[in-house]
């Protein structure tokens, strides 16, 4: 029994790290993707306009602002959880609610 409980462990743990990797894979391919499509977009706009008006029309940066706030919540939801509510946080919150419980079951 304890055998068929380990390898369900190491199932769950495996799925889970293999879930992880392609949620961190996703987002650098979301990142080379953001970085080659608006350099192509630079290049086309500063050889279309002149490298001096390309650069100081704030309209060209319209697909760079608003894609990067895109890229930058597909960053919070891969790394970002890991930095504000991380393992530790987790079993400290755990703990607290197990605590809690454990108090109005004795009241």
């Amino acid at each position: 029994m304890a055998v068929m409980e380990t390898d369900y462990k190491k199932s769950i743990s495996y799925k889970a790290a293999h879930k992880r990797v392609k949620d961190i894979k996703g987002f650098y391919v979301h990142l080379a993707v953001y970085l080659f499509v608006n350099t192509a977009i630079f290049i086309m706009v500063t050889r279309d306009e002149g490298f001096l008006s390309g650069l100081t029309n704030i309209s060209n940066y319209s697909t760079v602002f608003f894609w990067g706030i895109g890229l930058m919540a597909h960053w919070a939801s891969v790394f970002g959880p890991n930095f504000i509510f991380g393992k530790k946080w987790e079993e400290r919150k755990i703990k607290e609610i197990m605590e809690k419980d454990k108090k109005k079951l004795w009241k």
